[in-house]
């Protein structure tokens, strides 16, 4: 397969990056790719709001753009933030008193606080394709919607429901598309693509997801104490974004689409927060645990109301971060491997994507852990 190696892109230096480290993080990340497991994938590093590093591996240039799952929830966390920094609602109210139909069976006292911390008590609530298109039918969802327990009580990843719930929160309070009022709050002053609402026709150089790979073994579960791994997003479920229908609209929990470089950059534009284009107050909040109940791992989850952070308990790898992070360092990955954050003490940011969705989510860990720990070890 053809590999495409910018080291050194738009006139950068490697001041302040360890040339040898970045050649371990590029011969791991090759591994799954020159093994024929995963058909592309992209990585990129940045320092100092630059891209230092960006690689295209199999079948993508470093302009292909990729499906980030879930890596583009902050993005949209973010922007819900700033127009409450604005004064347009209170994250500590209930979700009710912007989108009153939510606050239907049992759910007045959910806030949005607990509704960005994973808390709100509604992790499986369904919507499908006319809710979906079609922002009435979705107010009428919420009001049908039931808590599986009661909010603030524990942490249970609200995969796609949570962040349809901040999304309606924006466009009400502003009047206007969220996918647009989060381009022009948060992507576009940090000199990036939107990453959300991608018209079909601009769906040009987008890469189809595949299913990759096998799912675990007995034996690898059995190994890690386990008969079976909790319920996730489905391979075909992941596999519906190559149709083109939902990708123009914009799942705010899971529905980016990005390149590598793009991820990196904006991990920068939050670390340097240039021209002020998010509330000192705001910025703030995304790096401080909000929410600290455990995952089904037993690990406590380390929320803020926009990233997930490492933390000093020696648990970073658990939370998707790389082995020796430090506890300040934020981020948030996606489903099938998307890998994105920032380390704050060094400076670096670091995002990987790759179309391959291995179906095994056992080693698609592993590999995010060793391609963030070999990220982290590339500042000097």
């Amino acid at each position: 397969m053809p590999r495409i190696a910018l080291p050194v892109p738009y006139g950068c230096n490697m001041t302040g990056i360890n040339a040898k480290a970045v050649s371990a993080l590029l011969e791991r990340a090759r591994r799954e790719v020159d093994s024929g497991l995963l058909p592309a994938a992209q990585l990129a590093l940045a320092l100092e709001g630059e891209i230092v590093v960006s690689e295209a591996l199999g079948d993508c240039t470093t302009g292909t753009r990729f499906h980030t799952y879930s890596a583009v929830k902050p993005s949209v966390a973010l922007a819900a933030m700033e127009l409450a920094a604005d004064g347009l609602f209170d994250v500590a109210a209930p979700v009710r008193d912007v989108l009153e139909p939510f606050g239907d069976n049992g759910k007045e006292a959910v806030t949005v606080s607990q509704v960005m911390l994973h808390a709100g008590g509604f992790p499986y609530a369904p919507l499908g394709r006319t809710e979906a298109t079609d922002r009435a039918a979705r107010m009428a969802a919420y009001a049908s919607w039931e808590t599986d327990w009661a909010p603030g009580t524990r942490f249970e990843y609200h995969a796609l429901s949570a962040h349809w719930v901040l999304a309606d929160i924006v466009t009400e309070v502003t009047g206007r598309p969220y996918a647009d009022v989060i381009a022009e709050r948060v992507m576009q002053p940090a000199g990036c693509s939107r990453w959300l609402g991608i018209g079909i026709d601009d769906q040009a150089g987008v890469a189809d997801v595949a299913g990759v790979g096998s799912v675990p073994t007995a034996a690898e579960l059995a190994a890690l104490g386990l008969d079976e791994l909790p319920g996730g997003v489905s391979t075909e479920a992941l596999t519906a974004f190559n149709r083109p229908w939902l990708r123009a609209v914009g799942v705010p929990g899971g529905g980016g689409i990005a390149r590598a470089e793009d991820m990196a950059r904006w991990y920068q534009a939050v670390l340097h927060n240039p021209d002020g284009f998010l509330h000192p107050e705001v910025r703030h909040d995304a790096m401080v645990v909000r929410q600290n109940h455990p995952d089904w791992t037993g690990t406590p989850a380390n929320r803020s109301h926009a990233f997930t952070l490492a933390g000093a308990d020696g648990k970073a790898g658990i939370r998707g971060h790389g082995h020796g992070a430090p506890a300040e360092a934020f981020g948030h990955g996606g489903a099938g491997g998307q890998i994105a954050w920032a380390d704050p003490d060094s400076g670096i940011s670091f995002a990987y994507l790759t179309n391959g969705l291995d179906r095994n989510d056992l080693a698609s860990a592993r590999r995010g852990v060793a391609l963030s720990t070999r990220a982290l070890a590339c500042a000097k």
